[in-house]
């Protein structure tokens, strides 16, 4: 079996660009397929992100313990840890699925992405507050990008009327909070034990805890072949998958460079929305994505 120490270098990195380019797609899919089946398929986003997260995470859990054999439990034997793992199922998993999956319910896939990926200026506050140390002046710039970004999405640059919903800036907005914790807070259970189980056991107790609301069991809205298969997308390819890829590119790149890799999971739900649903992306959205990427790429190729 070849590892990541055995393939040469160069054949490794490709390798591990092709990985994340794939995950960062697959995830920018997983919007589009969330958007026709919230929006034309009247899939109640509820239900839709409950039962993600239930076979997801289950799907997951299974994955790592075929991969590494070892108890799938352990993980709850300390409380701090048990504590820790409960915070990230709601407060991160959850929350980011939920606040993501309801932007582009109330906007468009496009647009749910991009304001999800506010999150890195997030973190530089965060990160700020917690160090007590001030922003360094490229990281200013870095939020200034993405504040003039937001601004020109948000308003087409009138600022008399807004360009998307209220409800649609606020799930955004909302979204990019709960990324940041999503990234932020597992970091100590993942360094201790493994991403695929602390992300399984995230999105599996998330799916758990929020079943009194999502109803897995009463559906309503249309269940056809489409919508059928892309709901299949969504779970297997846009979720699974696409974790499995982010995870092998690790093995290969700098998270860094995997970061701005990552890129490619707005540009992805930008071209698949045009092409294939046919939504309005004009000049001031393009500008204002092409801010936020760019402060992206500039934090991550720094961190």
């Amino acid at each position: 079996m070849t590892t990541p120490s055995t393939v040469p270098a160069a054949n490794a990195r490709r390798r591990g660009i092709l990985l994340a380019l794939t995950g960062a797609m697959l995830w920018g899919g997983s919007g589009v397929a969330g958007q026709y089946v919230l929006q034309d398929c009247a899939f109640p986003t509820e239900w839709l992100v409950g039962v993600r997260l239930l076979i997801s995470g289950l799907l997951l859990l299974v994955i790592d313990g075929i991969c590494y054999r070892r108890d799938l439990f352990a993980l709850f034997r300390e409380k701090r840890d048990a504590i820790e793992i409960l915070a990230f199922a709601v407060f991160g998993m959850l929350a980011v699925q939920y606040t993501y999956f309801a932007a582009i319910k109330y906007s468009n896939a496009a647009t749910g992405t991009v304001l999800q990926y506010l999150m890195p200026i997030v973190i530089v506050f965060y990160t700020a507050l917690t160090t007590r140390k001030p922003p360094r002046p490229l990281e200013l710039v870095c939020v200034l990008l993405a504040v003039a970004g937001t601004f020109l999405i948000v308003t087409h640059g009138n600022l008399s009327v807004l360009a998307i919903s209220p409800a649609a800036l606020l799930w955004g907005l909302l979204s990019a909070l709960a990324g940041a914790f999503y990234t932020v807070q597992p970091k100590r259970l993942i360094r201790k034990w493994r991403p695929t189980l602390i992300t399984g056991w995230g999105m599996f107790l998330g799916g758990l805890l929020f079943l009194p609301v999502s109803h897995p069991l009463v559906f309503t809205g249309v269940w056809n072949t489409t919508s059928a298969l892309l709901f299949a997308y969504i779970i297997l390819f846009g979720t699974v998958i696409a974790f499995v890829c982010y995870l092998g590119s690790l093995q290969y790149l700098q998270p860094g460079e995997t970061g701005i890799l990552g890129s490619a999971e707005p540009l992805a739900a930008i071209l698949l929305s045009v092409s294939i649903l046919h939504i309005a992306f004009g000049l001031f959205d393009l500008l204002g994505t092409i801010f936020i990427l760019t402060a992206v790429y500039i934090l991550a190729r720094r961190k």
